[in-house]
């Protein structure tokens, strides 16, 4: 089973909170970056046979700039050269200002059936200082539009900004979930290198919640989404039962997924062995190799088994059904109870950070997901 993802690096404007591989161009030659990506998607298609496709995910930078042909034009040549599931799962980011929201209808006809939206907030205030180019109004129009086209509809917030209070972050998860209940990512602001709230942070002029208040946020919205029917199926990620992202998943369940387009990572099982492969992240260096040389690829290595295991880990612990030791170990080749510190195994169970499930499986419990990345480092061989 595959995942495909495809990147349009290309925005607007630059929030000042995101370290993500995205760009502002003056000018941009849609044209040619859509000829490249599907001259990637068909190099990778070609090696990689005609394996069952799940999922197609269009990230960015803002994918709901791309011209909907071009949507359309990727969706037909992965269906093409791949073999689809019946309920392929196929999702666009967009950004809900007004002149994306018209485009919406024409991404729908092109294929996609699964829309996120990054609305980032409901406050007016929170979303000027977030340097988002929509309004609170254009946010809600767009969840209500979306929600009209789109069978399945997800949005984006983000949490522990600065003077938050419990009370407001409440009201306004209540207004965004009554629109668009199906699914819901969660972001904790934090301070990227590179970013201009780096440089703000730096001079004093933005501090963060205590890690105790962005505790508090953190257990409000589990509360709040349950009232909705949505249930943190993963740390940052909260759905109702079947509205899971099933492109993230693979992701989180370490299966087999392609990444096309500038700085675009993948992760495959090819030739006896698992490849971890990287693209160019600028997109005018990766624009000319593929035009050169059919992708953009600067890295390309295979994975030890320490290595599987540690992604494995990583990744697989994010979510609430944990690791299924047998898979691990068929993936990895090692036992997973071989790949974790013992000591650390032992004093995150008895702390209740950890727990062995009923079916055998390693979950982190809620007290751990709260804890997850230190708890990590130190379980991790």
């Amino acid at each position: 089973m595959l995942a495909l993802y495809i990147h349009w690096p290309f925005c607007r404007a630059k929030c000042p909170y995101c370290d993500f591989n995205s760009h502002v161009r003056e000018r941009i030659d849609a044209g040619r970056f859509l000829a490249a990506l599907r001259a990637e998607l068909a190099h990778e298609a070609a090696r990689l046979g005609r394996r069952r496709l799940a999922s197609i995910f269009f990230g960015g930078g803002t994918p709901s700039l791309m011209p909907p042909e071009g949507v359309a034009a990727l969706i037909a040549d992965a269906t093409r050269l791949f073999a689809p599931e019946d309920d392929l799962e196929i999702t666009l980011e967009a950004n809900p200002t007004s002149v994306e929201a018209e485009n919406l209808a024409a991404f729908h006809d092109a294929g996609v059936n699964r829309l996120s939206l990054g609305v980032q907030s409901l406050d007016p205030a929170a979303l000027a200082w977030l340097g988002r180019r929509h309004s609170a109004a254009e946010a809600i129009a767009a969840l209500e539009l979306g929600r009209r086209i789109f069978p399945r509809l997800s949005f984006d917030l983000i949490y522990a900004r600065p003077d938050q209070s419990i009370p407001a972050w409440r009201g306004e998860l209540r207004r965004a979930l009554a629109l668009a209940a199906d699914h819901l990512s969660l972001y904790q602001l934090t301070i990227e290198p590179g970013t201009a709230f780096e440089t703000a942070h730096a001079r004093g002029d933005i501090i963060l919640p205590d890690p105790e208040h962005a505790a508090a946020l953190y257990h409000a919205t589990a509360e709040e989404a349950s009232r909705f029917g949505l249930f943190a199926y993963e740390v940052s990620n909260y759905a109702r039962p079947g509205a899971e992202s099933r492109h993230n998943l693979a992701y989180w369940r370490y299966g087999d997924y392609a990444g096309i387009g500038p700085g675009a990572h993948g992760r495959l099982f090819l030739g006896g062995e698992r490849l971890a492969i990287r693209r160019h992240r600028a997109p005018e260096a990766w624009l000319a190799q593929v035009e050169r040389e059919g992708h953009g690829s600067v890295e390309e290595a295979a994975l030890t088994a320490t290595e599987q295991a540690r992604e494995m880990l990583l990744m697989g612990l994010r979510l609430d059904e944990g690791i299924d030791p047998t898979r691990f170990q068929h993936i990895t080749g090692r036992p997973l109870v071989a790949a974790i510190d013992g000591e650390t195994l032992r004093a995150a169970e008895e702390e209740g950070y950890l727990a062995w499930g009923e079916t055998g499986r390693l979950r982190a419990l809620p007290a751990g997901r709260l804890r997850l990345d230190a708890l990590l480092a130190s379980l991790l061989k």
